[in-house]
């Protein structure tokens, strides 16, 4: 689950991270009351997932409540990069002497967890990642050991803090920890965290990911989870039980086991093409389960192929077949499907399949190669 910065901050709040004092607000008025309460000069900050808000306009300091009622009604109903913006977090302007970029985070590939901090934030990490790659000091965690107070201080060192800022830093690297630990984060970024003119460090924005699967740990977490933003298809999954994440290529994807998934969006990707979602179905592969897959992809207008992808384990592959023509049966599918089935009766699976292959339904035998296919497909839909 993401946060929103508000939320964010609410969240850092709970683990004793300083951030700027604010209030949030859904309408002009409230914000020009929120801005009353804050002081002025207050900022005017758009609440969307998504970078950018600065450039697009979505974050104005207002001076006076003319200018926070101008600002705020501007902001509100923006579109940025396709989010509307649906309220607003309001808190008084800080005095920013220096800016850095804190963040803890999981290296999957490392299995352990990482903290990332430059002396360069206030932009995009990946930007400075690219122009000066030195500038931002690594260190990965095991996490039954954790970071211990030497560990953080040689990172502060090492990314060249300025000397005033030392101690703050490394006070809110230790409770940014523990908020990412104890919070169940996926994610916990600072960026930027700053150093004010009265020498005080603190957060002045929040990028948080929660991990949905500690969800039964934090019941404070609901009210959050009100505020979660689907896409159609992504609600639509939800609410068929799927596990469905959509991305913005051409070739739709099913199938069971997440590493599976994973590996089929890697392989799409590797042949040239590009993947519509992420869509795990899980241990089964049932008509029910098939046909709300499918139903999900078909509302997604940029598909022009989907790819099933099935290793037949404890689900036997004859059934998934089954399973995937009584699904067709049901919905009828916009774009061509692509089946590949290996495990257990793979070969059974494919001779009941084989009397209905057509153009829009083709069978293969391989990963690679039912990738390459549908591949070649969507391109030519394109």
């Amino acid at each position: 689950m993401d946060l929103f910065e508000y939320q964010g901050k609410q969240f850092f709040a709970q683990y004793g991270i300083a951030t700027s004092p604010g209030g949030i607000a859904e309408t002009v008025d409230e914000a020009v009351r929120q801005a009353d309460l804050a002081g002025y000069p207050a900022v005017i900050k758009a609440q969307v997932q998504v970078g950018g808000r600065g450039k697009a306009g979505g974050i104005k300091i207002a001076n006076n409540q003319d200018e926070a009622r101008s600002y705020a009604g501007a902001i509100l109903g923006m579109d940025i990069k396709g989010h509307l913006v649906k309220r607003v977090w309001v808190e008084h302007s800080s005095d920013i002497a220096k800016e850095y970029y804190a963040s803890y985070t999981l290296d999957r590939g490392a299995k352990k967890y990482l903290l990332m901090l430059s002396a360069q934030g206030g932009v995009e990490i990946e930007d400075v990642a690219k122009s000066a790659p030195d500038a931002i000091v690594y260190v990965h965690i095991d996490p039954v050991d954790g970071i211990s107070n030497d560990q953080i201080r040689e990172a502060v060192t090492g990314a060249k803090i300025d000397p005033e800022a030392f101690e703050g830093v490394v006070e809110v690297l230790e409770k940014l920890y523990g908020a990412f630990v104890k919070g169940d984060a996926d994610l916990a970024e600072i960026n930027p965290l700053i150093l004010n003119t009265q020498g005080l460090v603190h957060a002045l924005d929040a990028k948080v990911s929660l991990d949905d699967n500690a969800t039964w740990r934090h019941p404070e977490w609901a009210d959050w989870a009100l505020t979660v933003e689907y896409d159609g298809r992504e609600r639509l999954a939800k609410e068929k039980g799927l596990n469905y994440i959509g991305l913005s290529g051409t070739v739709g994807i099913i199938a069971n086991g997440a590493g599976l998934a994973m590996s089929t969006l890697d392989v799409v990707n590797q042949v040239g093409g590009s993947a519509a979602n992420f869509l795990d179905l899980g241990g089964g592969a049932s008509a029910d389960t098939m046909s709300a897959a499918l139903e999900v992809i078909n509302t997604d207008e940029n598909v022009k192929v989907v790819l099933v992808n099935i290793f037949g384990g404890i689900v036997r592959c004859d059934e998934v077949a089954n399973g995937i023509i009584e699904a067709l049966g049901r919905v009828k599918l916009t774009a061509p499907i692509v089946i590949r089935l290996d495990g257990t009766n793979a070969e059974v699976a494919r001779e009941i399949l084989a009397p209905r292959e057509s153009e829009n339904l083709i069978v293969e035998s391989t990963m690679l190669g039912a990738a390459r296919r549908a591949v070649e497909i969507a391109n030519k839909g394109a």
